[in-house]
């Protein structure tokens, strides 16, 4: 007998062939109406029409009634910073008056703001602040999350970032992907001595933190002003030494080189994007790197959007994600960035749909276990309010999510 028997949705997925979904087949979903999804042990057992599976699973003591909503597979949010002490209004009242990131940043705000607060906080402060805005991604219907250290910018806070998400893993359902961005910013007491700090960061921290198992990724801020290409490759190649695997921050505010380093080294993502030259698309595509962009980031910045469709047509494997964070992204919700990718970035619909799910696992090494609803893989999945995933971009501004399932087990449901 299974543990639970969904009927009556209206099924919307990607079908997972093994590789990112790229060019065309990113604009393709597989369709079921009148569809049922059964689940035993937290895993899809069998999908199907309603009638068929009904017959098979009828002794199932939990039914659920989708009622012809759509159902989709829980969201894949692979670059946040969510762990973070205190929020940032203040600055964004000054980008409204003009300043920009890099000028509130080198005044001591932007970054180096969220550092100074999360050193004078506790492991179990970090820690209940991460469970609190986790049942908010789930609200928005994320069941799979990136989140990010790189607040601490010294070995002692780095690290007990990196232990709050550890702790954090084992108390909430949400599958939570860590990464190591020790080279987010340049601390201010390192700000004369960067050498010293990459150092720190590549012989003691990447060290530490990969004997401990405290992530599975390092990453880094390549950007002008922040940190080189040449920088950022010797962290990355320190943190794949170490048998972490390696994503960087890439061509946000300017283009120096960074997503062309996606031919000189193993990376899974470039995220941003946002000045991507010629070069950099041609790196990521004959490597095989995948680009997510971060449509919520660009929105707050008042900055031009990347170029989904460019690259989607240049056969780049292309993902969605919040990059929440207090600063820049101040949001949980990827049916926001769904909506903002559409209408700014050029992409389909269902490109949006696929960005934000299969390609997304991809990005985080787990697509064999979420991503799409296939048989096999975990019971991740997302009802709407309405019958058709068009509603996401279409009705904007709203939450479109009726309830949340987390392998198999509700975990957030609307009105309650």
């Amino acid at each position: 007998m299974v543990d639970l028997l969904l009927i009556r949705g209206n099924i919307f997925t990607p079908i997972d062939d093994g590789k990112p979904k790229t060019l065309k087949r990113m604009d393709e979903l597989a369709s079921i109406e009148d569809g049922a999804i059964a689940v035993k042990d937290g895993v899809i057992v069998d999908i199907g029409k309603t009638d068929d599976l009904f017959k098979k699973h009828r002794d199932t003591k939990n039914i659920v009634d989708a009622n012809f909503r759509a159902v989709l597979p829980g969201f894949v949010d692979p670059h946040t910073h969510a762990l973070f002490v205190g929020t940032r209004e203040k600055e964004f009242d000054m980008r409204l008056a003009g300043k920009s990131y890099m000028e509130i940043l080198n005044a001591g705000g932007g970054i180096l703001n969220s550092v100074k607060r999360l050193r004078s906080a506790t492991i179990e402060q970090l820690r209940d602040e991460l469970k609190k805005r986790i049942k908010t991604f789930f609200e928005y219907g994320t069941t799979t999350l990136e989140v990010k250290s790189g607040y601490g910018l010294d070995f002692e806070n780095e690290i007990k970032m990196l232990t709050a998400i550890a702790l954090t893993k084992k108390e909430t359902p949400m599958d939570i992907a860590a990464t190591f961005i020790g080279a987010h910013a340049i601390p201010e007491e390192f700000k004369d001595k960067k050498e010293e700090y990459v150092k720190l960061v590549v012989e003691r921290m990447i060290p530490y933190i990969a004997e401990h198992k405290l992530a599975e990724f390092v990453d880094v801020f390549c950007e002008e002003g922040v940190y080189t290409p040449e920088e950022t490759l010797r962290i990355i190649e320190a943190g794949l030494k170490h048998s972490l695997k390696a994503k960087i921050h890439a061509d946000e505010i300017a283009s120096i080189g960074c997503s062309e380093l996606a031919l000189k080294t193993k990376l899974s993502s470039c995220d941003h994007l946002l000045k991507i030259k010629e070069s950099g698309i041609e790196a990521l595509k004959q490597s095989g790197t995948m680009a997510t962009l971060l449509p919520i980031t660009a929105f707050s910045l008042k900055e031009e959007f990347a170029d989904g469709r460019r690259l989607v047509d240049s056969g780049v494997g292309v993902a969605l994600a919040t990059d929440f964070n207090p600063g820049s992204s101040y949001s949980e919700s990827m049916p926001f960035a769904i909506t903002l990718a559409v209408l700014n970035m050029g992409l389909t619909p269902r490109e949006a749909i696929v960005a934000s799910t299969l390609n997304s696992a991809y990005v985080l090494g787990r697509e064999k276990l979420v991503g799409s609803l296939e048989v096999g893989k975990q019971a991740d999945f997302v009802l709407l309010k309405e019958n058709s995933y068009l509603f996401i971009p279409y009705h904007a501004g709203v939450n479109p999510i009726y309830a949340v399932y987390k392998r198999g087990e509700r975990v957030f449901s609307a009105g309650c």
